[in-house]
């Protein structure tokens, strides 16, 4: 009993300063007008505390409650008038999620040749999926679950760094002609909210998707909007305290060992999260050829970053949130259930 007790005061002394150091970036990042000051500002203090040897820890749990926020705000955008409007762009869509695993394929290929790691490796750590699924995936062929958690780590902090700030030094903020079903807050109905957003992550826990924590929230809301059901937004130091406490979590990930155990590899894999990122662009430019949507709005739908984190940059940014969550949502879903698929191709591609 003691020792629990001890145990549970000695990880307070790592998450407190955590979270001091986090709010303190923060607020330094929002007064020099940083784009999701909330979370890159957490992100890069900790994991820069961290490339010092300095012992941080996010709070137990703190990436799903952030998740939670994040899902729960999104999901108040998915009004009617929008849910009729996501399905003229359909095809999209769909497009845009099936060309993530081309992308992904092409570069698999670079990292495989430049890296010189085996072929599931190279693969699952190159596929802008979840890095969990990626992880549990590669391990089933042999692949090294260790580096494939790295690179994608690697790869969420690049784009959540480069992708908003491009953005913001193009202009593109302010575009979205979308508003949320529910912009004020009723504590009223902030009950309501929270149990539907909660039921949403208690059905995607029970049949085991992964990305409940937003993705259920995102549903649970998003189904009561669409239905015109009255809701209360989140307060809005709710949505920030999210944000921070994701930055928290992916800035813990970082430290010195993480870059010394494969120096050659992470930087690969640094050089591959920017063709990812190129790779997307272009596939923006494409489909603003073909579809009447802003080219800032195609550019972030296409972005390889997590859902959690792309989906809070197009509600910062107002750039089409309903559009990109669906993207990225759908990506997700496409990439976790074609991987192994679009592996064995890979496989017969590289082999000797």
């Amino acid at each position: 009993m003691l020792n629990s007790a001890s145990g549970i005061v000695a990880n307070w002394r790592q998450v407190l300063p955590t979270l001091l150091l986090a709010l303190v970036a923060a607020l330094l990042a929002q007064y020099a007008g940083l784009p999701l000051p909330w979370m890159i500002g957490p992100l890069f203090a900790v994991a820069g505390a961290r490339m010092c040897d300095l012992r941080l820890q996010p709070p137990a749990g703190g990436r799903q409650a952030g998740q939670w926020a994040i899902g729960a705000a999104l999901g108040l955008y998915f009004s009617p008038v929008v849910v009729s409007q996501l399905a003229e762009h359909a095809l999209l869509v769909i497009g845009a999620a099936l060309a993530s695993l081309a992308m992904g394929s092409i570069c698999a290929l670079f990292t495989l040749r430049m890296a010189r790691v085996d072929a599931p490796t190279a693969f699952f750590a190159s596929l802008p999926g979840g890095a969990s699924e990626m992880a549990n995936l590669a391990e089933r062929w042999g692949g090294a679950v260790d580096r494939i958690a790295a690179a994608h780590a690697l790869r969420i902090m690049m784009v959540v760094s480069l992708v908003p700030l491009a953005l913001t030094l193009a202009g593109a903020h302010g575009t979205d002609l979308y508003i949320p079903q529910s912009h004020a807050v009723d504590f009223a109905r902030l009950p309501l909210l929270v149990a539907a957003s909660l039921a949403g992550v208690g059905v995607f826990k029970l049949l085991r998707i992964a990305n409940a924590w937003v993705l259920g929230p995102l549903l649970g809301v998003g189904v009561l909007s669409a239905l015109a059901v009255p809701l209360s937004a989140l307060p809005g130091w709710m949505i920030n305290a999210g944000q921070l406490l994701i930055g928290c979590s992916l800035g813990c990930r970082f430290s010195r060992e993480f870059f010394r155990a494969a120096p050659r590899f992470m930087g690969v894999a640094a050089l591959t999260a920017l063709l990812s990122i190129v790779l997307g662009f272009a596939l923006a430019l494409l489909l603003a050829r073909f579809a009447d949507v802003p080219l800032a709005t195609l550019a972030l739908a296409t972005a390889p970053g997590g859902v959690a984190e792309m989906c809070i940059t197009a509600k910062v940014l107002q750039l089409g949130v309903p559009l990109i969550t669906a993207c990225h949502v759908l990506r997700v879903v496409v990439l976790t259930l074609g991987a192994q698929a679009a592996f064995g191709q890979f496989r017969k591609l590289v082999a000797p």
